[in-house]
């Protein structure tokens, strides 16, 4: 390779280690709960690791009118759900959002979310530096508890 078509190749080259840079943060085992019919929110988790570390700030999806980052917690006998600003992704740390903790809501459904639909989802990652990154999943439906998709009833 002669040295014009390194320096063709170079630019190329950086354009691609920089995205890689920002692609810091990882998404494994993402699923979203499955509805019923009129049932107008459920809720997504999946596990996330920021190499840098980061926060999760904010969340879309065209399935849902109002997306939150949601934490649940015991209070005396009482389990409360409440909306929280972002969740802090300690460096090189898996955060998981699961039933009954963190978890991202979907409400203001569209639709009825069957078991084996892949749900869109548009997660906001805020690295240390402040910069964002918008990582696009597509988290699929699982049935509802019980073994059954509860849609078809």
């Amino acid at each position: 390779m002669n040295t014009i078509h390194r320096l063709l190749l170079l630019p190329a080259g950086l354009a691609l280690a920089a995205s890689a840079a920002l692609a810091q943060t990882t998404v494994k085992e993402a699923w979203v709960r499955g509805t019923v019919p009129e049932q107008k929110a459920t809720g997504a988790f999946m596990q996330l690791q920021s190499a840098q570390g980061g926060k999760l700030v904010s969340a879309s999806s065209p399935v849902a009118g109002v997306v939150e980052i949601h934490a649940m917690s015991m209070e005396g006998n009482t389990m409360k759900m409440r909306a929280v600003p972002g969740l802090d992704l300690p460096a090189g740390q898996s955060v998981e959002l699961k039933p009954g903790g963190y978890h991202v809501m979907l409400m203001e459904l569209k639709q009825p979310l069957k078991n084996g639909e892949a749900v869109p989802l548009t997660l906001v990652i805020e690295g240390k530096d402040g910069k964002r990154e918008n990582l696009e999943i597509k988290a699929p439906v699982k049935a509802l508890a019980g073994g059954h998709d509860a849609a078809k009833h």
